[in-house]
């Protein structure tokens, strides 16, 4: 049974498709008919919804694609909608935002674009153009008007928090909440089965007794299946609630990210240490998506044009995988055999991301999305360069790609060329001559496989030119700060 608020109503569900999404959930069972399906794969936002859940103890509201979750996911939430943004015959501060500035036009995309501006209202309410932008980047508007729109979303910032209904009943809602049994029930529906394991043991234990079933974080690649090519999960394992892998934690040397923790979490840690990573990460889909999208999931897709794993390839990383009561722990790099093909045995699961802390000052890390969008979209390539550079010579390279073979994968013969050798142009070149010869790509409606093999080499001019800059500018800014000394103990003799 999944027991979930849909807004302030008790929500008891044990006879359901497993396979049902939030979307369909609310439009076919609930006539909520506000959400929308625009395209059913997570690209428009139309469809967005907000899920709030108790962090900490406060309620934390967060933007999803209703049509890539699984009702199984609602378990212990709470679901607002369009529709329950009205405060008796009041509209919500966002809605009259969106009336005051023209922003409806058609009115289909509306609702996806509400939904959006009041999951930034509650966790932003001092929003800049920046945050706006992003979190409006996943809600698609076909008539073309975003001006009216982002003049709505900032005409809601302000130094306060925003006052509404649900500020009023958070206490309300949270106790309600807290009522909710962590554990649940199976859903089974004819020959269809849902599990909802609340710990790794429980997992491992599940997926040993239903080796074929398939297992949900976010569920964004996953609910495509059902979305898209209309194919039924027979047994669906949602590990959603298993909280001992929605963790981040750092030791001395690395940071440890569980397999089931959002995208959206993984942030701070990974900018604090890794600058480009977190980058990367802001342009990681939307954020409806890295709201429920998980780096455990991105890594087990096995996708080769799948944005995290060149990075973690690049830094080393270490992948802890389960298997009942064993585990294992081996590197990213060796994860990986062929196009969606892994060394994951059946029952196996990853448990864990473990990320090497920079161990070196001169260790330097970068990485480069290349694609037709900036935001919500597929890399064609991804790169990502991390090289230890000492006294000018290279001695150690790690050089990765995606989106340039079946798998994402080393360089290696760039990386041979590099290591070793002086750190200039000359060898740069020679290294993307031999970077060069690493991959076969392949020609789609991305790119060409000459546009690919082209853009990948300067990837790596690209990140050279850059250190070169950085180097430049802090040679001039420690040779200006000892001028300066220099100057000051002058005058005072």
């Amino acid at each position: 049974m999944i027991t979930f608020l849909l807004n302030q109503t008790l929500k008891r569900e044990s006879n359901i498709s497993p396979n049902m999404t939030v979307l369909n959930y609310l439009r076919t069972e609930q006539q909520k008919t506000g959400t929308k399906e625009g395209c059913g794969s997570g690209d428009c936002g139309a469809c967005t919804v907000v899920l709030g859940e108790i962090v900490d103890g406060k309620l934390q509201y967060r933007s999803v694609n209703s049509c890539l979750t699984f009702v199984s996911s609602l378990h212990g939430k709470q679901l607002i909608t369009v529709e329950d943004l009205k405060n008796k015959q009041s509209l919500h501060p966002v809605q009259q935002a969106l009336v005051d500035f023209h922003g409806s036009q058609c009115g289909y995309c509306t609702p996806g674009f509400i939904m959006s501006m009041f999951a930034l209202s509650k966790n932003k309410p001092n929003a800049d153009k920046e945050d706006v932008l992003e979190s409006l980047a996943g809600n698609l508007c076909r008539c073309t008007g975003y001006r009216p729109i982002i003049d709505a979303a900032m005409s809601l910032s302000s130094d306060k928090p925003l006052l509404d209904q649900f500020a009023d009943l958070e206490q309300q809602t949270i106790a309600k909440l807290e009522k909710i049994e962590s554990k649940t029930a199976p859903l089974v529906l004819e020959h269809l089965t849902s599990f909802s394991p609340t710990t790794t043991d429980e997992l491992a234990e599940l997926y040993e007794r239903h080796p074929k079933a398939k297992l949900v974080a976010g569920g964004t690649d996953l609910a495509l299946e059902v979305t898209q090519f209309h194919r039924e999960i027979e047994t669906l394992i949602n590990v959603t609630s298993v909280s001992d892998m929605k963790i981040l934690h750092e030791t001395e040397q690395d940071i440890v990210i569980g397999a089931n923790l959002p995208i959206t979490d993984c942030y701070a840690s990974l900018t604090k240490y890794y600058p480009d990573f977190g980058h990367l990460l802001h342009r990681f889909a939307s954020l409806q998506v890295r709201n429920q999208g998980t780096i455990g999931g991105n890594v087990a897709n096995a996708s080769p044009i799948g944005d995290t794993p060149p990075l973690l390839i690049a830094l080393n990383a270490r992948l802890k995988l389960r298997k009942g009561q064993k585990s294992r722990e081996i590197p990213i790099d060796e994860y990986f055999i062929n196009y969606k093909v892994t060394v994951q045995q059946e029952s196996e699961f990853i448990e864990q991301i473990i990320i090497p802390k920079p161990n070196n000052a001169q260790q330097f890390f970068s990485a480069y999305k290349l694609s037709k969008r900036i935001d919500d979209d597929i890399s064609a390539v991804c790169g990502a360069f991390n090289i230890t550079i000492e006294n000018d010579v290279v001695v150690d390279a790690r050089v990765a790609f995606g989106g340039m073979a079946a798998i994402p994968k080393h360089a290696e013969l760039c990386e041979k060329a590099l290591i070793g050798k002086g750190w200039n142009k000359a060898n740069i070149e020679t290294a993307m001559v031999e970077l060069a010869q690493d991959f076969d790509p392949l020609s789609d409606f991305r790119a060409s496989k000459e546009y690919r093999s082209k853009t990948a080499c300067n990837m790596l001019l690209r990140f050279f030119l850059e250190q070169q800059t950085q180097a430049i500018t802090q040679k001039n800014t420690q040779q200006f700060a000892q001028n300066k000394i220099e100057t000051r103990v002058t005058s005072y003799v």
